[in-house]
């Protein structure tokens, strides 16, 4: 009779071990594949995933783990992991590192989601999983022996990326080898109450005393950048409400010989983080003849102590709303600056540009984290920057409305142009969508918060 019990139980053991995998049997999810890093060697490698749910069940994507298999490098200095955008939320993503031994990869990937990142219903997918891995000395990643990698910057089924839930390979075809090791995590999904700065801009005037005890600056006096001899005012920079809500005015003037132009900057800190404003770019000046060469901006500096100087750093959104430096029309600049010389002219930077209208309101991000610069325009990525070019001291933040050198139209008639902005905001060593910046936004105004700096 023992013998009889153990043999049973002997049976039923292996009858469940037979039937385990089929739990998940009509769970069937494919993972779609591209990269934003395509070259043979990387700073980063860059997967971004897209989960399509071809099953016939509803399925947790807190159940279900994405593997990325790549081979390490050396000396092996060990990985770190970041989420630049989910859909689902960067919060609700994490990433880990394994290991293999005996197979064409060594090491791997998993993503993992958390419970906020909902369900995955049959016929639907996760959206854009925008992630990206180093190494932690910033040394060279040579992908062009990485099984899992392809070089192609359009989604597509991937094969060589496998999908799980739980213990049931869901999709995807493995390197081989042992099975892996127990993964550690090297990132922790980003805290929503980390340093911030917020400011909805409710000042009485320029000479207002809470701008200066933020941390803001008025610019006066004179100085570059403008037309030779303007001068910068303060009295121009107002707080009016429009359409409800306060907002900064820039006012900058001229009548073809002198010119009274714009600026205002907070206190240099602000480094690795999430970046934005709600800025309102003007066409045509609020009075007077229409065809001077003016720049308005949102940007973040490091002062030049030097021609060349390696320290300098500057990101810049620049709106020319009738051309300039070359250019006979609207133009959008996003400039990332290493350095510069001012005599004889040097200039060390990338950009990108956008020649259409950008009259109106705008939500303006830039992202600076993980050797990248992105910048966004109306949660549109225009921009990705990095490399030499990424910044390596704290900046400033600063909106100003200037004329270029030479390009005021001539007429000796007086004429203004203005630049609003809603707000600004910088969340620090954060990784921030543009949807999670609205939201951080809207949860500022909602629970009545004027201002707020813990950076």
């Amino acid at each position: 009779m023992r013998a009889l019990i153990a043999v049973s139980c002997a049976a039923l053991t292996a009858a469940a071990l037979a039937v385990a995998p089929s739990a998940f049997a009509a769970d069937a999810i494919t993972a779609q594949y591209r990269t934003s890093a395509t070259g043979a060697t990387t700073d980063q490698a860059e997967p971004w995933f897209k989960l399509v749910n071809s099953g016939s069940t509803t399925v947790p994507l807190s159940d279900v783990k994405i593997r990325y298999y790549f081979r390490g490098e050396t000396p092996d200095v060990g990985y770190r992991f970041a989420c630049s955008w989910a859909v689902r939320g960067c919060g609700n993503v994490i990433g880990t590192f394994g290991t293999l031994t005996g197979g064409t990869a060594d090491r791997y990937l998993e993503v993992g989601f958390t419970a906020g990142a909902g369900t995955l219903a049959p016929g639907s997918d996760s959206g854009d999983l925008q992630l990206r891995f180093w190494r932690t000395n910033w040394g060279p990643i040579t992908q062009s022996d990485d099984y899992s990698f392809r070089g192609d910057s359009t989604y597509s089924p991937w094969s060589k990326v496998t999908v799980h839930r739980g213990s049931a390979l869901l999709w995807g075809t493995p390197p081989g080898g042992s099975p892996p090791t127990t993964t550690t995590t090297t990132s922790n999904p980003p805290n929503p109450n980390g340093p911030a700065l917020f400011d909805d801009f409710s000042y009485t005037s320029s000479s207002d005393s809470r701008i200066g005890q933020r941390g803001w600056t008025v610019r006066s006096g004179g100085g570059g950048p403008g037309v030779p001899g303007a001068e910068w005012d303060p009295s121009r920079v107002t707080f009016p409400t429009v359409d409800g809500s306060k907002v900064m005015r820039l006012d900058s003037w001229n009548n073809g010989s002198a010119a009274k132009q714009t600026e205002m900057y907070h206190q240099r800190k602000f480094f690795e983080g999430t970046y934005a404003a709600r800025v309102k770019f003007s066409d045509a000046p609020v009075f007077g003849p229409d065809g001077d060469h003016v720049v308005q901006t949102f940007f973040t500096i490091t002062p030049l102590n030097a021609p060349m100087d390696p320290n300098y750093g500057e990101i810049d959104f620049e709106y020319l709303p009738n051309g300039g430096w070359g250019e006979p029309a609207n133009i959008m600049f996003e400039t990332t600056w290493e350095t510069y010389q001012a005599d004889p002219w040097v200039a060390d930077n990338i950009h990108n540009e956008q020649r259409i209208s950008y009259a109106g309101w705008h939500d303006l991000v830039f992202q600076v984290g993980g050797g990248r610069v992105k910048y966004y325009i109306d949660g549109v990525l225009v921009a990705d920057h990095g490399d030499r070019y990424y910044p390596e001291t704290p900046m400033s933040i600063n909106f100003n409305l200037w004329f270029i050198s030479g390009g005021l139209q001539g007429s000796s008639t007086e004429r203004a142009y203005q630049q609003e902005v809603d707000y600004v905001y910088f969340a620090k060593d954060r990784v921030l969508s543009p949807a999670q910046v609205r939201t951080a936004v809207q949860n500022y105004r909602a629970s009545g918060v004027e201002h707020v700096d813990n950076v």
